[in-house]
């Protein structure tokens, strides 16, 4: 990789940039499966080898040991979102508290949440249960404030939270003392401190449960490219078209986040949002001794273009944020290569949070594309006239939701009438977003005015600039 933006960015031996993420770089690329071998018939038809098709996958089996269960995947199993987070396995909502209460009241968006709480054990209790070879490190996460501005925004999120009956058992504001104490970040005015949080070594889940699936019975078909999927009509079953051939199924759910807008209809219903992570080489223990971070807590601080992190079990520095965050027509880089400019943006936040670290290589670099629905809110559902099912639209919270997700769906596909399927999630739909070039318009707009007011708020500014809150509006973020 070349570019004048990463002459200052110390390298290590070994630097990488996209196709796979660090954490399949750690793992190894799994060997390939077998493709479809041509059109078949399934009980249940998932397409989308990440995170919820796996899940989805596995609760299904494990409630219906009998069923024909197919998963679909283009390239591996992991390959997308789902080995390329930042590990965060958090129960942080995947949508509006507010538009949920608007349409089924204040007590269903708290069951979502309690449920989206429960999800980091339940994910934690499979792995142990199942054997998994992977770790859920549940130190909680710490979310930092720098400048007034960050501060102000973290002490109104609090106080919003306690508004919704959050206690100080679910989120609390960490003295000076705690905060430094906890992980020690430069120029921090404020932090707080959830303990509803988890680490994991995202590549580990995906081909532990694409592993656990197969054992299971489930036939998992890589290198199977879907181009459509039609519903049930004149009494033929819902199919999955794939350049492979046609899988017919009485159900087919649709668990493909970020790259929905490849499907034939769906150009317009999940904006494709890139992501971007580096990840450093590991830090001597002088430099930990200073930053903290013992209790390998989650990090993300709070300005408007945020970023996200964790220290690794090998104890790196592993960071990301938002890059070049959507590009025309709903494409990506299939490569999930990472801009230079990009790069130099995400080490100088790391540097300038953790001056320690500044003479640490960085060693990979990779980005990656979550779903976006226009109301920023995930939704989960089955129709049972069509055979189609979905789920998706996780905003960057996917590790947890897509759990949910799964035993969700399970329960959908089952007909049985549970607390899940009650859940407020469950059967919400949002418009599409605009169509081009509004779409790269808005979305490239947005991001210039997020940066344009961190600019501004870093630089002295006080109060959070009115351009991040225009941002907000535009964007219908929350």
């Amino acid at each position: 990789m070349s570019g004048s933006a990463l002459s200052h960015v110390p390298r290590a031996n070994g630097f990488a940039n996209g196709r796979v993420s660090f954490w399949f770089r750690q793992t190894g690329r799994p060997g390939p499966r077998p493709a479809l071998p041509g059109s078949a018939d399934y009980d249940v038809c998932i397409v989308g080898g990440g995170y919820t098709g796996l899940w989805t996958a596995y609760y299904l089996k494990k409630a219906r040991p009998g069923l024909r269960i197919a998963v679909l995947e283009k390239e591996f199993a992991g390959f997308g979102a789902s080995g390329r987070n930042g590990g965060w396995l958090s129960a942080e909502l995947a949508g509006s508290r507010r538009r949920f209460a608007a349409t089924h009241g204040r007590g269903a968006v708290l069951a979502l949440q309690e449920e989206m709480r429960a999800s980091i054990g339940e994910v934690a209790a499979v792995v142990d249960k199942e054997g998994l070879d992977t770790e859920v490190v549940r130190g909680g996460i710490f979310s930092v404030a720098v400048g007034d501005a960050q501060r102000d925004r973290l002490h109104a999120k609090v106080a919003g939270l306690r508004e919704w009956g959050f206690t100080e058992q679910d989120l609390r504001l960490l003295s000076p003392e705690e905060r430094a104490g906890r992980i020690a970040v430069r120029n921090a005015s404020a932090a707080t401190w959830s303990p509803h949080g988890a680490r994991i070594h995202p590549a580990r889940l995906a081909l532990e449960l694409a592993r656990a699936v197969e054992s299971l019975g489930v036939d998992l078909f890589e290198g199977t490219a879907v181009t459509e999927l039609r519903p049930r009509t004149g009494g033929a079953p819902a199919c999955a078209r794939t350049d492979r051939g046609t899988v017919r199924a009485e159900y087919v759910i649709r668990a493909t986040e970020g790259f929905t807008a490849s499907l034939r209809g769906a150009r317009r219903m999940l904006l494709p949002m890139n992501s971007s992570m580096i990840v450093t080489e590991p830090l001597p223990a002088a430099v930990w001794e200073e930053i903290g971070w013992q209790e390998r807590e989650l990090f993300s601080d709070n300005a408007h273009t945020y970023v996200y992190g964790q220290r690794t079990a090998d104890d790196r520095i592993a960071i990301g944020g938002r890059g070049v965050p959507y590009l025309f027509g709903s494409r990506w880089d299939p490569d999930g290569g990472t801009h230079p400019k990009t790069v130099l943006a995400l080490w100088r936040v790391l540097t300038r949070y953790f001056p320690a670290a500044r003479h640490a290589g960085v060693v990979h670099t990779w980005s990656g594309i979550l779903g976006v629905p226009r109301d920023w809110c995930s939704s989960a559902g089955v129709d049972h006239r069509t055979g189609l099912g979905w789920a998706g639209g996780y905003v960057g919270h996917g590790v947890t939701a897509t759990n949910l997700a799964g035993r969700t769906l399970r329960d959908l596909v089952l007909r049985e009438s549970t607390e899940l399927t009650r859940l407020p999630w469950v059967d919400h739909s949002a418009r599409n977003w605009e169509p081009e070039p509004l779409r790269w318009i808005g979305a490239q707009g947005v991001y210039a005015l997020y940066r344009e007011a961190d600019r501004r708020e870093n630089a002295g500014l006080a109060r959070t600039s009115a351009l991040g809150r225009l941002g907000d509006l535009v964007s219908a973020r929350e």
